[in-house]
């Protein structure tokens, strides 16, 4: 006897129409996941609406309270009721749903608000009373007379109470306390003409000031730069540089940081899209590659971009959240995107980030006092100390160094005269070598302090670039396999992987459809040996899935060409004539992205003379 399938009702299920309350709840679901979100729609209606001064308050996290004041240009009180109607918007006419210029253009915060909290609308246009409108659950009250001089304040009250359900995942105060600020912040960086003021009213009256930022002045690049460090952070703003690039009607702008002010969570990266905040998988993946050649995996850039182009050539209608965004031509954005970066890294040129030198400068302490009986300390520079070696010593303090004969670490010849047009050694930017310590750190003089160098990381990341420069000009040599090695796979994933054949056929690796889902590997680079070509086209297609493209190739075969740096580099343990250290000091500065090892470290560290003097208390 057949049993009766439990998921199939012995009655005909009926469709019913839901009512406007169920509906906003369930839209609510979407447009607000948590108090963050209902910010986030609040603050960009009161940046939709032109103010200049925007205050948020909240409390419990925004479980309980948040309140939106602005200076916009107000709501009138006949159409009070109207903007808490369900896809009613003042944003767009409905005719072009991709020539979007606003935040909000759906129509559905307001009434998804007044279904799940308790929504108070207060606002006022120019030469008419203010008036104010009430909804709690869903349920609406009439049009009162309110008092308020300008603008608009939007007060939700018991988040979530008519869903007690959601409460349930809220996550702790302090968390949505936190989620709350972080979009503040981030829509702050976008908008530096407006103040912005976040208070935490938790228990009651005015509560305290956690964040503030009052309206920048100057040019785009002057208010945008000074808003970042006091968003981001001073020390950011110290080590960003400025980046401005255009490809296709695409404009591109904002500040990235140098490789050595990397981070280690990917929590420092801003990205925006016409001011929008976005979190976007392929805008994202063209920022790690942009530093792919300059930071350990481990590592993580640091940066604020904004992107710029005409409405039509994004949809922001992806997701009710609009926090995600599809390019009509996303390859055009990435690549502007790396290019950009990396043009500005070249630029760079030597330049490593000033935290180095606040490291180093806080890692300096007084010595302990002596124990009872120390342990002989070691002797630099003279392994022998002598009459003939203190007298040498002597010598090479005074100024112009007469020539040391004796073979010790750190022993200074003096450079060939140069012509007299060209300016002193000390005065370029990394300064003239006056010594060497532990035959691997460079002592050099600059015209208003002094730089230590790691010799090995330094000359290893010249030795890189070389490498890499010859690469460029050669292309990758290819070995072809004896015997072709067959790899199945499925056939969306064998079209994914011929998608990007001719990139992959560049680095050395040659594919070839053969038949159904499998391909063909030809040839394979010649630089990587032997290699496992099933688990390579593995690793790629992962690749291709999580971040739209693959590096896979690439970072083998640079990962080869640091090895040879590493070993055809300058030792540590040298011993280097004067000659040697100011000849890797010129190479240095006339060779981009010298001031970072292979791995994203710094290979120098610049101290001021102003902070060695307060170091010793002349100051």
């Amino acid at each position: 006897m057949a049993q009766a399938n439990p998921n199939i009702s012995e009655t005909r299920p009926v469709i019913r129409q839901l009512d406007d309350a169920a509906i906003n709840r369930i839209a609510a679901g979407e447009v607000v996941e948590r108090p963050a979100s209902a910010v986030k729609e609040l603050v960009e209606n009161a940046i939709d609406a032109g103010s200049s001064r925007i205050a948020v308050d909240f409390a419990d996290g925004g479980k309980t309270l948040i309140r939106v004041t602005d200076d916009g240009c107000g709501i009138s009180g006949k159409d009070l009721p109207l903007a808490l109607s369900r896809h009613a918007t003042s944003k767009i006419d409905g005719s072009d749903l991709l020539n979007i210029h606003t935040f909000g253009f759906r129509g559905e915060a307001l009434p998804s608000l007044g279904a799940v909290g308790r929504l108070t609308i207060t606002s006022r246009v120019s030469g008419a009373e203010a008036a104010s409108i009430h909804v709690a659950g869903g349920k609406t009250e009439a049009v009162k007379p309110a008092a308020l001089r300008a603008g608009t304040v939007v007060e939700l009250r018991d988040l979530f109470f008519a869903t007690p359900a959601r409460l349930k995942f809220m996550r702790t105060d302090r968390a949505e306390a936190q989620a709350i600020t972080d979009f503040v912040k981030r829509l702050a960086m976008a908008e530096p003409a407006i103040t912005f003021t976040l208070r935490d009213a938790s228990g009651g009256g005015e509560g305290r000031v956690t964040f503030r930022a009052d309206r920048e002045n100057g040019d785009l690049f002057d208010a945008l730069h000074a808003r970042l460090a006091r968003v981001i952070g001073r020390e950011f703003a110290e080590n960003a540089l400025q980046i401005d690039a255009t490809r296709e009607g695409i404009r591109l702008y904002g500040y990235a940081a140098l490789p050595t002010y990397s981070r280690g969570a990917a929590v420092a990266q801003y990205l925006f899209v016409n001011g929008r905040p976005v979190r976007d998988k392929m805008l994202t993946g063209a920022l790690r590659a942009a530093y792919f050649d300059f930071l350990s995996r481990d590592r993580h850039p640091a940066a604020a971009l904004f992107i710029d182009c005409d409405p039509t050539l994004v949809d922001v209608n992806v997701h009710p959240a609009k926090s995600e965004v599809r390019f009509r031509d996303p390859g055009v954005a990435r690549g502007l995107i790396v290019s950009a970066l990396r043009h500005a890294l070249a630029e760079a040129g030597h330049r490593a980030s000033s935290t180095v030198a606040n490291a180093t400068l806080g890692a300096m302490r007084p010595e302990p006092a002596l124990p009872a009986q120390p342990a002989p300390a070691r002797v630099y520079q003279m392994d022998r100390p002598s009459s003939a070696a203190r007298q040498v010593a002597y010598q090479a303090q005074a100024p112009g160094f007469a020539e040391l004969s004796q073979d010790y670490s750190g022993s200074i010849v003096e450079p060939a005269p140069v012509a007299k047009e060209e300016p002193p050694a000390q005065d370029l930017p990394l300064g003239a070598a006056r010594g060497q310590v532990h035959e691997n750190y460079i002592i050099a003089q600059t015209a208003d302090g002094m730089v230590i160098v790691d010799q090995h990381a330094a000359h290893e990341r010249l030795v890189y670039e070389k490498l890499k420069h010859q690469m460029a000009e050669n292309g990758v040599a290819a070995q072809a396999l004896l015997i072709p090695e067959i790899v199945e796979l499925s056939e969306g994933d064998c079209a994914r992987l011929m998608a990007v054949a001719d990139d992959l056929s560049r680095l050395g690796l040659t594919l070839e459809p053969f038949g159904g889902g499998a391909i063909a590997v030809r040839e394979t680079p010649a630089i990587l040996g032997e290699v496992d070509a099933r688990a390579m086209i593995l690793d790629i297609l992962d690749e291709l899935a999580d971040q739209g493209e693959s590096q896979t190739v690439q970072a083998r075969i640079e990962a080869i060409l640091s090895r040879v740096a590493c070993h055809g580099s300058i030792r540590s343990g040298r011993r280097m004539r004067a000659e040697e250290m100011n000849a890797l000091l010129r190479e240095m500065e006339a060779t981009p992205h010298s001031g970072q090892c292979n791995h994203g470290r710094p290979t120098y560290v610049e101290l001021k003379l102003a902070d060695i003097e307060r170091l010793f208390g002349r100051s």
